[in-house]
């Protein structure tokens, strides 16, 4: 039987993409695909081997244990068989799914894991009612609506959380998060964390202090992220959707 090195080798000559655009759609750092390229790294944590597998277009089960087709088009799942095909929208790359009933292609964005961002316990989210566990769209929607991001493939879903940017979204709406931006170049809404708490704000870059976090609520104070404290910028807002009840 093949090893999991030898596996991810394949996948990556036949997807032809690179162990960096690996690891940015894995949201791991590129010495983690180096060690499961190298055979350090024997098996993959269940989060990151869906990523895996989606964004190589292989079938999970055999990219992890070796078992069963490679393609999803090797089998049938009910009235539906699934292919992945690879989608150019502009310099970017995705894997789409075909499902015939639906009569498209479409593209499946899953929620972002913050369990995997700080060890065990992960990274705290208050308030958060409940998750958008992914999101289904075509390729024409990326394209339209999507004006700005690193790859299709580092989009993920963030279930909105606390009141502090209302009203620019409510506890529980979808965020589109584009995980491939892990600095703050410019002023904008990113999705962070200090300590392991996470925040989604927007920050603005101020000479001689740091980042000013600001929230949409102005019942909230600004504060400021200073240098030496634990701070990580998961990605960047980049679509967000504001929920009504009637």
């Amino acid at each position: 039987m093949s090893t999991l090195s030898e596996r991810m080798k394949e996948a990556l000559d036949e997807a032809g993409v690179s162990p960096a655009d690996l690891a940015r759609a894995c949201q791991v750092k590129p010495p983690s695909v180096s060690n499961w390229l190298s055979g350090e790294t024997k098996s993959l944590k269940a989060s990151t081997a869906i990523r895996a597998s989606d964004f190589l277009g292989v079938n999970q089960l055999w990219l992890t244990e070796g078992r069963g087709p490679k393609r999803p088009a090797d089998e049938t799942l009910g009235k539906d068989s699934l292919t992945t095909t690879p989608t150019s929208i502009g310099a970017m790359k995705l894997a789409t799914v075909h499902s015939p009933s639906m009569g498209n292609n479409v593209v499946v964005i899953r929620h972002y894991d913050t369990g995997g961002a700080m060890g065990d316990g992960g990274v705290i989210l208050r308030d958060q009612p409940g998750l958008i566990e992914s999101w289904t769209v075509t390729p024409e929607w990326i394209q339209k609506n999507i004006k700005n991001c690193s790859a299709a493939a580092n989009l993920c879903v963030v279930t909105g959380f606390g009141d502090s940017m209302r009203p620019l979204y409510e506890p529980g709406d979808p965020l589109i998060v584009d995980t491939g931006v892990k600095q703050v170049d410019f002023d904008g809404i990113y999705f962070f964390r200090v300590g392991n708490e996470g925040f989604i704000k927007r920050l603005q870059r101020i000479p001689g202090e740091g980042l000013v976090a600001i929230s949409e609520n102005k019942a909230y104070r600004e504060w400021t992220i200073r240098d030496g404290m634990d701070f990580e910028v998961f990605g960047r807002i980049v679509k967000a959707w504001r929920s009504e009840d009637y």
